[in-house]
Formats: structure tokens, C-alpha cells, sequence
């Protein structure tokens, strides 16, 4: 039986399994373990027979915007509504914290299309809060921003974004 629930530290190691799978690819950035490790309350996983085996992550960027970041399923369970339940969870998320639009940079534009994403160009921030999110170290918040600095983006990915 499938279990979506927010991660704990002891989960860390399979959403490193999982990353380790899609990064060589270049479906999903590679991340540091210790970064993982720092942001495990960011993380939703999806638990079958006590192994990760899907994980989504929510990062907030500003007061109303969030990004979903490393949505990963185990290849075997790929179409199989696991990554749907994920996302669900992690949209509930957003809504439950206040956000009003969450992003995300992704080559699965169909799946993220079915649940309400749509494909951006620009920056959707008034300029007041652009300036604010140039401070951030962020990668993910400078390609939201479509800074020259990640051009093209990390992946090649496509810039997508829901309201909420």
C-alpha cells in the first residue's frame, strides 16, 4: 500500500536514490546531500513496503509563490498516479501556508499541465519584489527570474506556473 506523507530525515537517503536516478539524465538536478538534509521539511515522499519511492518538494520563493522542485517516481511505478498523488499533496501544501502561485522548471509539461500549470515567459513578480528575490543565492530563484546568469536554464527545461 502507497503512503504520501511529509518526509523525515531517515528518508533522505532513498530521495537521494531517486535524484541519483533522474540527475544523469538531466531530468532533475543533482543536489548536495547535506542541502537535502537542510530542506527534508520542503519534502513530500510517496512510502511503498517502507521504501521512498516518490518524493516532491515545495520551496517558497516570496509572501505568495512557491516552487515545486524534485517531483521524482521510481521508474517501475512511473504512470501509475504516484507522481499525481505527490503533487497533490504538495499543492495542498502550498495552499495550507498561504501561497498563492507555485512554479516549477520541467521537461513533464503534460503532467504538469493536467494539474493547472501553465508554460510562462517574463517574470510574473512586480518589480519591487524582483529586486527583493536578485539577493537570493537561490539557482531555482534565478531561473524563475530568467536571469542571463542561467540562460539557457540548468536543464532546458520549461518554465511553468499554476495559481492557486
Amino acid at each position: 500500500m502507497l503512503e504520501i506523507r511529509p518526509a523525515k530525515s531517515t528518508d533522505i537517503k532513498g530521495i537521494r536514490k531517486l535524484i541519483d536516478t533522474y540527475a544523469p539524465q538531466r531530468r532533475l538536478l543533482s543536489k548536495e546531500t547535506v542541502t537535502l538534509y537542510e530542506s527534508v521539511q520542503e519534502f513530500t515522499v510517496a512510502i511503498e513496503d517502507g521504501a521512498v519511492v516518490g518524493c516532491g518538494a515545495l520551496h517558497v520563493l516570496w509572501e505568495d509563490l512557491a516552487e515545486v522542485r524534485t517531483v521524482a517516481v521510481a521508474e517501475h511505478l512511473r504512470g501509475k498516479g504516484v507522481g499525481h498523488q505527490i503533487l497533490e499533496a504538495v499543492i495542498d501544501r502550498a495552499r495550507a501556508i498561504g501561497v498563492k502561485r507555485i512554479f516549477c522548471l520541467t521537461f513533464e509539461t503534460e503532467f504538469f499541465g493536467r494539474h493547472g500549470f501553465e508554460a510562462i515567459e517574463g517574470t510574473p513578480v512586480d518589480p519591487e519584489v524582483y529586486s527583493q528575490l536578485l539577493h537570493s543565492y537561490d539557482t531555482g530563484i534565478a531561473e524563475f527570474l530568467d536571469l542571463e546568469s542561467v540562460k539557457p536554464n540548468t536543464l532546458g527545461n520549461t518554465r511553468m506556473l499554476k495559481h492557486l
